[in-house]
């Protein structure tokens, strides 16, 4: 006997197409899922080499900054060096500066003229005396003009006054130290 086919023709193409149907939607979501895995993959490891190039940095500006600290340490020691040193060479350059002070006024006072005080502050030094005239006076002024270590004579005041059955001039004056100038024939000095 001849075998017939009750099923309809139609359905069984459907049926076919369905599985194909589904068999390709199961390829395309795989396909899917693996496309959407290796794209997290990748997009994950580039994360993660980003965080390492942050972290790196992170820790390379700590290091910077640790050493910023250092150096602004470095400066503030070097800077408190520098002021010892100037103290010290201003120290020095003061030590002998009262003997030479002393040196200086007495090189160039003039004959009738005699000192009763000299004090110094700073750089400026008063001078207290007794003169047998006011041209001695004039002529201590100049030497001090002429000195390579006084300078800037001001004459305060004078009055005429008696001493000892004697008619003198009593002044005041005021004289500057060349401090500059000073330092600069020490470190001449030094050098030859």
């Amino acid at each position: 006997m001849i075998g017939i086919n009750l099923l309809p023709y139609r359905e069984e193409k459907r049926r076919a197409k369905r599985q194909q149907f589904y068999g390709l939607l199961g390829l395309v979501s795989i396909l899917a899922c693996l496309i959407a895995f290796s794209v997290y993959t990748v997009i994950d490891r580039y994360v993660e080499a980003q965080n390492a190039k942050n972290d790196f940095l992170k820790r390379e500006i700590a290091s910077l900054d640790k050493q910023i600290d250092e150096i602004k340490r470095l400066r503030e020691q070097a800077q408190a060096m520098l002021a010892r040193k100037q103290i010290i060479e201003s120290l020095q350059r003061d030590r002998a500066e009262a003997v030479r002070l002393l040196s200086e006024v007495a090189k160039q006072m003039p004959e009738g003229v005699y000192l009763d005080s000299l004090e110094q502050k700073g750089a400026r030094i008063t001078m207290v005396g007794y003169a047998q005239s006011n041209a001695r006076v004039s002529t201590l002024m100049r030497n001090i003009e002429a000195s390579q270590w006084l300078e800037n004579p001001q004459l305060g005041k004078i009055e005429a006054v008696p001493r000892d059955t004697r008619r003198f001039n009593r002044f005041t004056m005021v004289v500057t130290i060349r401090r500059t100038e000073v330092g600069k024939t020490n470190q001449e000095a030094g050098k030859k």
